[in-house]
């Protein structure tokens, strides 16, 4: 299938804003233009994928669900031994600190990155890096393209698969995202926008880049959880539909069930709720993916991020 070029988005595409140009970026503690940002080419993330990494949105000069990313941040290098070395409010004053310097308080996304740091041979042991952390915030002006919430993500699903918890738990906001950008790749090659995953039983999961949600007959499902990012938009989503009396259901499901969706989008910190137009050339719904399960989220989403961000 040839890939459609005047459509190929994903829910990572951003509106131009000419203001990056010339955003500082840190790195360790100093503010550095972008062009000077650099790490060492010994770092552990660099050479193994050897770090935890968060990406946030900045609203009215406040950080959405900030307490909900430091959790996962600190559980997951925890996890894996990985020392940030600075508590929560070092990493809140660090991104004041990057805000600030770039004038940021709105539409801001920021991709903070910890690694285990900078390695004194280049091998795999933990202990060859010992010279602590390397921490990097990326903050930009940015907002998910307008022409994305009419239009809907296309998705193939893909052969590479969300693996068990004992190969790489997905729940790990890791650097190492080989397995991810293998998937994408082979959506790309199907001439889809981002590629459907399965889980090791061959149920529907996630896509490369966000979590994923159907609704059929007014109830919304999503997968188990087992195998899928620990994501902070896709818990809220859980939550809002519980407090709105929305059927919610974390359960096993197939392609089939996902084909014959009334319904269906995806859920992750920039995009926030992207709607699903086809799967595997299908047409989703009637509209595009959209229906009124799926505006309803969205509106209390935006609310509660509101709500969260006054």
């Amino acid at each position: 299938m040839p890939h459609d070029t005047q459509h190929a988005e994903t829910t990572h595409s951003a509106e131009d804003d000419p203001r990056n140009a010339d955003i500082q970026i840190y790195v360790d503690g100093v503010l550095k233009h972008r062009d000077d940002a650099k790490v060492s080419v010994y770092d552990s993330g660099f050479m193994l994928g050897d770090g935890m990494w968060e990406g946030m949105r900045l609203y009215n000069g406040k950080w959405a669900f900030f307490d909900e990313h430091m959790d996962r941040l600190f559980d997951s290098c925890r996890a894996v031994s990985l020392d940030i070395g600075m508590d929560r409010a070092g990493v809140a004053e660090a991104l004041r600190m990057t805000a600030a310097a770039n004038g940021m308080t709105h539409d801001v996304h920021c991709r903070l990155m910890v690694t285990r740091g900078v390695k004194i041979h280049p091998f795999q042991h933990p202990k060859l890096s010992q010279s602590g952390p390397t921490m990097v915030i990326i903050m930009e002006h940015s907002k998910p393209v307008s022409t994305l919430q009419a239009k809907g993500i296309r998705l193939a699903t893909v052969p590479q698969v969300r693996g068990l918890p004992m190969s790489q738990d997905a729940k790990y906001n890791s650097h190492s995202k080989l397995n991810c950008v293998i998937a994408c790749l082979q959506a790309e090659q199907a001439g889809a926008d981002e590629g459907l995953m399965l889980d090791p039983h061959g149920f529907v999961n996630t896509t490369n880049a966000c979590n994923f949600f159907i609704v059929r007959k007014g109830q919304v499902w999503t997968s188990t959880g087992d195998y899928c990012m620990n994501g902070v938009t896709r818990q809220k989503v859980i939550d809002i539909c519980k407090s709105e009396g929305i059927p919610v259901f974390e359960r096993n499901f197939s392609l089939v069930d996902a084909y014959g969706a009334d319904e269906a989008f995806l859920t992750g910190t920039f995009g926030a709720q992207t709607p699903v137009a086809e799967i595997d050339g299908r047409a989703i719904g009637t509209n595009g993916g959209r229906g009124p399960i799926f505006q309803r989220i969205r509106d209390a989403y935006a609310a509660l991020v509101q709500a969260n961000t006054q």
